[in-house]
């Protein structure tokens, strides 16, 4: 429920003032934005992939966040570990806008955003380039009929296999235990192997969690956070 009601406010938030405007001048920190348009491309004119040495200008690993909001988890994360790359993915464009203007005037040197829909990730990122994928606090999409839409969905779960290099891990945060369930059984069918599963993360003695925003406020509540990591055989 309370996921559900997180998607629904972003959904219902006003309009940034100038926000058009405000995308356009992000600096480098915003890679791409995917305007209405691509819908219209052609197949071949939908791909502008990302070069992701000369955008961190070395080869560490690469890791990202679907979902990212204001990037609260994103610029925690990217600070605890600056020896790996962080790509922090939302399609909200005014959501991902105030991201995106404290990534300009804070320069986070192993940190950038990109403004796209997750289904079209492999547009942009080539394969088997992403060590890590973080899903925190997904939208759960309650009803049966919109599944589809899951983060965890096959469809999904077929670009993460693409995307993630061999060895490479899933990483779930939700307080949807419905969601939770969902993704143990989508993700064991799609050949996942689960570790660390926890049915109430801040129960256990935690020694590298960094909390998301939602997550202050869902154990501020008292409600458990359900967390796994997954990878392939």
């Amino acid at each position: 429920k309370n996921a559900r009601l997180k998607y629904n406010f972003l959904m219902r938030m006003r309009r940034k003032s100038r926000l058009d405007e405000r995308i356009t001048e992000c600096g480098e920190h915003l890679l791409i934005t995917e305007g209405s348009d691509f819908y219209k491309k052609s197949e071949q004119e939908k791909y502008d992939l990302i070069d992701l040495k000369q955008v961190f200008g070395n080869d560490n690993p690469v890791m990202l966040e679907i979902g990212c909001g204001k990037g609260g988890f994103a610029f925690k994360i990217a600070e605890k570990y600056p020896e790996t790359n962080f790509l922090a993915v939302e399609k909200i464009s005014n959501v991902i806008i105030e991201a995106c203007e404290k990534a300009d005037k804070e320069k986070p040197k192993n940190l950038r955003f990109i403004n796209i829909a997750a289904e079209n990730l492999l547009y942009y990122l080539g394969e088997h380039s992403i060590s890590r994928v973080f899903l925190n606090f997904s939208c759960p999409y309650p009803k049966y009929t919109y599944r589809n839409r899951r983060l965890t969905y096959f469809r999904y779960l077929d670009i993460y296999k693409k995307l993630l290099v061999n060895g490479g891990e899933i990483h779930l945060k939700t307080d949807n235990r419905g969601f939770f369930e969902f993704s143990i059984q989508s993700l064991s069918e799609n050949g996942f192997i689960l570790k660390n599963i926890s049915l109430d993360l801040h129960a256990e003695d935690l020694t590298d969690n960094i909390e998301t925003e939602y997550e202050k406020m869902f154990v501020a509540q008292g409600k458990p956070i359900y967390r796994l990591e997954a990878y392939l055989r």
